[in-house]
């Protein structure tokens, strides 16, 4: 399954706008929550295809049969475009675990080198685990990334869920994960057209960590 929030006519446009636009990106605070707001409305669109259970509780009035969330998702981001964007997420599923994976690309190379040196997970055994990354550039980061998290158990189900995505990158994580057979769901806020010269996302919206952040 993949989903594209972009498909649809919804408030998701305007805070893409706002992440891409120069003139005001530069507003670290408005980009950090925006990228939140995302995280937000994603999270929404992942929770319909969760389990729920029926539960009665006691109102103020009377009894009522209500629907909860089985088992809350585990939520893993990488570190450390991904913190904004995830704590969207987590105001949605605000009882998920939360782990992190520190992943970055290795500069001074022709070809993408992805260096990962340090991941801090609960338990991922049979649950449901949404991965958070802002931009799917090559794919090659998420890849790695799962590729750990495997040797720690096997997930029920992983949902990808990304601000950006490019059909590269898109096509890498669904040939792995078909590879390796574990379910999985692809969710982004927009798919955009290509990589230039450097793996980085055209038109993007830029290194979304040092818009976060400041500059490395």
């Amino acid at each position: 399954m993949r989903f594209n929030l972009s498909d649809q006519q919804s408030i998701a446009h305007q805070f893409l706008y706002e992440l891409r636009d120069v003139n005001i990106q530069s507003d670290r605070m408005r980009f950090r929550k925006n990228m939140e707001r995302l995280g937000e409305l994603l999270a929404y669109e992942i929770s319909k295809t969760l389990v729920y259970t029926d539960r009665e509780i006691r109102t103020p009035l009377e009894n009522s049969l209500v629907k909860t969330l089985e088992n809350p998702p585990v939520l893993l981001t990488i570190l450390r475009a991904g913190v904004p964007f995830m704590n969207g997420f987590l105001s949605v599923f605000d009882h998920a675990d939360v782990g992190f994976v520190g992943a970055y690309r290795e500069e001074g190379h022709a070809e993408v080198r992805i260096k990962l040196d340090y991941i801090a997970t609960p338990s991922i055994e049979n649950r449901t685990i949404i991965l958070v990354d802002p931009m799917l550039a090559t794919g090659m980061s998420l890849v790695r990334a799962i590729e750990i998290l495997l040797k720690r158990g096997r997930p029920k189900h992983i949902h990808v869920a990304a601000l950006i995505a490019t059909p590269v990158g898109i096509d890498r994580v669904n040939e792995f994960l078909k590879t390796v057979g574990i379910n999985f769901s692809l969710w982004t806020c927009a798919v955009d057209e290509k990589l230039n010269d450097q793996f980085y996302i055209v038109p993007g919206l830029g290194d979304a960590g040092d818009l976060s952040f400041g500059y490395k």
